[in-house]
């Protein structure tokens, strides 16, 4: 007997279920999946992962998912993914997260998780086209009026990356910046070495900007020994950083609370972790002032939304984590706009070819902050006409050896 037959003889199981799912919501006729198509973009160095739901009322929303470096393999699952979801009213966002989430047969890990979030963008947008409005309307209305973002500065030494902090801040208004403390080879130098040269960066860029712009700190997560940590944390301590981010490797809670424990400087992380289940023992371990969840791997918008509440328990604020496209910033502007333990947004320009090209209107930085759109749903569409002009290829996020010959983090 088959699992939903022996359910529904035994009371467990709605017999009308089927019809739940595909009934109309309100005075909105009811919608059904129809397709599910991936575009796979290069762009600068690595891939992008766009997500378009179509539905049988010819309404179709767009999502982005994380590039993950197997972007083929996400492509992959997404396509698996539209087989259970064909047919499926995409309005019922929980029911297919949950669909996606529980039946898959172990919990999810980057490609999983990056593809699950790019779906559930999409019907979010499909959402919010359907009501008529934005989809932070639906998610609770707005907080803001603007979203507040910051860029990330580069420069392989001192010099030139408080020319270029000061440059950015110049061009489009930021009240932040982030940047790396170390340079280039820094694993095959001496550890004292290391240190002072990060001391030097984050003074030339505090020099270089004044006392009044955030400067956020970050160390993706090059190690692994807390005293390591400890020492960079002091080093770069008396100019006042917004934050200092990945300062250690993501695997270990009780390493980031010991961590926390020796340190001044507000600590960021949370962009390697899935779902509010990997974020539950983050917050219970209080070592963190600032979680970096992802929206395109986390799970997705909703899924976000809930790890923010549980960090506004915690007395804890959200700074997503926003590498990817633009069609990631805009549904991260929507999560911002109605959050209230939002503090800034990552942010990569859109006026510039190729990103601008990507969408139609992408969303755009005024005096540092994203104005929030009206627009119904994400606000913006796909240019699938330049999607040609860029082709996927194959990436991964580096190979660096030490002096000796071992693997280094990167």
């Amino acid at each position: 007997m088959r699992r939903r037959e022996f359910l529904s003889r035994a009371g467990m199981w709605p017999a009308a279920a089927p019809l739940l799912w595909a009934g109309a919501i309100g005075n909105h006729p009811a919608l059904k999946i129809t397709d599910i198509k991936t575009f796979l973009v290069g762009v600068g160095g690595r891939n992008l992962v766009f997500v378009k739901v179509e539905t049988d009322q010819g309404i179709h929303g767009i999502g982005e998912a994380y590039s993950c470096g197997p972007d083929e393999a996400t492509v992959a699952v997404i396509q698996d993914f539209k087989r259970w979801l064909l047919g499926q009213e995409p309005r019922h966002i929980e029911h297919l997260w949950a669909t996606m989430y529980n039946f898959t047969r172990f919990p999810g890990g980057l490609v999983v998780n990056a593809a699950i979030s790019g779906i559930e963008h999409a019907l979010w947008d499909i959402a919010g086209q359907a009501a008529g409005l934005p989809v932070y309307m639906l998610l609770g209305g707005k907080c803001r009026e603007k979203v507040r973002v910051y860029q990330s500065a580069s420069g392989a030494d001192p010099r030139r990356v408080a020319e270029n902090a000061k440059a950015l801040v110049e061009k489009y208004g930021y009240t932040a910046i982030k940047m790396a403390p170390h340079q280039g080879r820094s694993d095959a130098m001496p550890y004292n070495a290391v240190t002072r040269i990060a001391g030097q960066r984050v003074r030339a860029v505090r020099e270089a900007l004044g006392p009044d712009v955030d400067i956020a700190v970050d160390v993706h997560a090059k190690f692994f020994e807390v005293s390591r940590a400890i020492r960079l944390a002091r080093e770069i301590e008396p100019y006042q950083p917004l934050w200092l981010e990945e300062p250690i490797r993501p695997e270990n809670v009780d390493a980031l609370r010991k961590l926390a424990a020796h340190v001044n400087i507000p600590l960021a992380a949370g962009e390697c972790n899935y779902t509010k289940h990997e974020f539950r023992d983050i917050l219970a371990a209080q070592a963190l002032d600032v979680i970096q969840p992802d929206v395109c791997l986390c799970g997705g918008l909703l899924e976000m939304k809930k790890i923010a509440a549980m960090a506004e328990a915690a007395y804890v604020v959200v700074a997503p984590h926003n590498p990817m496209g633009p069609v990631a910033t805009a549904v991260n502007v929507h999560f911002a706009a109605s959050t209230p333990n939002f503090l800034i947004l990552e942010y990569h320009p859109d006026d510039q070819p190729p990103r601008k090209d990507l969408v139609k209107e992408p969303l755009m930085v005024k005096d540092g902050y994203i104005p929030v759109p009206n627009k119904p749903g994400l606000g913006i569409e796909l240019n699938e006409e330049a999607f040609r002009h860029y082709p996927p290829r194959p990436w991964h996020r580096g190979f660096a050896y030490r002096e000796d010959g071992s693997v280094a983090f990167i």
